[in-house]
């Protein structure tokens, strides 16, 4: 087994449109979620959400281009970009054919399809744009980064709603590290937030009309966001050979199945995840120090995770430090874990320790340390990254500083 690192980090977000940019953000505990911009927000009922704000689809892509990627997509190749030029690599040659990308998104081109449906039942027009399907297809970003990037190897999307990006870069973690490949562009992306993306959460009733609260016992449920994140996961001999900068070892992966409820989460599914994280990575509750929570701001998550981390850790759950970033990024639903990633590295790189922000009043089933609405200074060595999504799917990566 080879061990497996990051050398290349880039997002586009509602807290940023670049790493450092997002960092400075959960640094100073920003809330990047406000009114909605979106066609017809007056006949929504929920009306705020992450949006990444400022975003000029023809500063990074020509007429041609736009033509072709869905905003789902523009993301994932933005936040590629960033990703690749901090590694260094230049994919060429046995490189080439040794590297691929996997990417997780629950609803790819949510976007074309929204602006489609409107085409024809709204405009009463017969015929759709030739490139709709390409556009739309949840594999459209994965195919636009290999292409890109001359990947010819392993390359695929994976669409476990919530957990899509921790299940694809949990299996591109597990390709370097059998030796299937070399290098894996992975990470994830969405942009949902358009008419139809909204509706359709609404009819959920979990969605919050004000704010997102983890872990407070006020909260009143989750609100959605939008963007991406891509990291470069790399050989560690090959990354040393070409002295590259690592960011930290990815050390360890589980997953698991609830088998239970298609919304509601079981907590003995989310504990078997964490501790075959543990496992994998061959840690000690007391060597891991931050978890970066799922914390959606609903109840059933809340109090659901913090029962599974308290039983996985134990006595030492009470030393540990876990906080929600998606109360100021939103929930990027296949996108979320590989905005969260980035709060990990920033954990373990520059030993601060995003909060919690939004937390008002102590939830007694949530007694853990989160982190509550300022960013703490903290060292630590090893950090875990919780994704458990609808129809009880749960994924959860292990890092640890080099």
């Amino acid at each position: 087994m080879r061990r497996v690192v990051i050398t290349g980090a880039g997002t586009v977000n509602a807290l940023g449109l670049t790493v450092p940019e997002t960092y400075a953000a959960l640094r100073d505990g920003r809330c990047g979620i406000g009114d909605l911009d979106v066609r017809d927000v007056e006949r929504l009922s929920i009306r705020i959400g992450a949006q990444v704000r400022g975003w000029d689809a023809e500063a990074h892509f020509n007429r041609q281009q736009i033509a072709l990627y869905d905003r789902f997509t523009q993301f994932t190749l933005h936040a590629a970009k960033q990703a690749v030029e901090q590694s260094g690599l230049e994919f060429c040659g046995e490189l080439s054919m040794t590297s691929g990308v996997v990417l997780g998104t629950a609803g790819g081109g949510v976007n074309t399809w929204d602006e489609n449906y409107r085409v024809v039942y709204e405009e009463g027009k017969n015929r759709v744009h030739p490139f709709v399907v390409p556009k739309l297809m949840n594999s459209a970003a994965a195919s636009h980064v290999s292409m890109e990037y001359n990947l010819r190897g392993p390359s695929f999307s994976v669409s476990t709603a919530c957990a899509s990006s921790n299940h694809a870069m949990g299996l591109a973690f597990q390709m370097v590290r059998s030796g299937a490949a070399k290098a894996m562009l992975t990470g994830g992306a969405e942009a949902m937030l358009c008419f139809g993306g909204i509706k359709a959460w609404e009819g959920l009733r979990v969605m919050s009309k004000d704010a997102c609260r983890p872990f407070s016992a006020d909260r009143n449920g989750m609100v959605q966001g939008e963007g991406a994140g891509v990291f470069v996961f790399e050989d560690y001999d090959h990354a040393r050979a070409r002295g590259a900068q690592i960011l930290a070892e990815v050390a360890g992966f589980a997953m698991s199945s609830d088998a239970s409820d298609i919304v509601m989460p079981s907590a003995q599914g989310a504990e078997r995840a964490i501790t075959g994280a543990l496992r994998d990575a061959g840690l000690n509750p007391e060597d891991v120090g931050y978890i970066n929570a799922h914390g959606t701001g609903t109840a059933a998550n809340d109090k659901t995770e913090c029962a599974a981390v308290a039983h996985a850790f134990g006595h030492h759950a009470d030393r540990l430090m876990i906080s929600s970033t998606k109360s100021m990024h939103g929930h990027l639903i296949g996108g979320t874990g590989a905005v969260e990633l980035l709060a990990c590295l920033m954990a373990l790189n520059e030993g601060v320790i995003a909060p919690t922000i939004g937390y008002q009043e102590p939830d007694p089933e949530c007694a853990l340390d989160v982190v509550p609405n300022v960013a703490r200074q903290a060292q630590v060595d090893a950090v875990l990254s919780n994704a458990f999504a609808f129809g009880g799917l749960n994924a959860v990566i292990a890092l640890r500083k080099l």
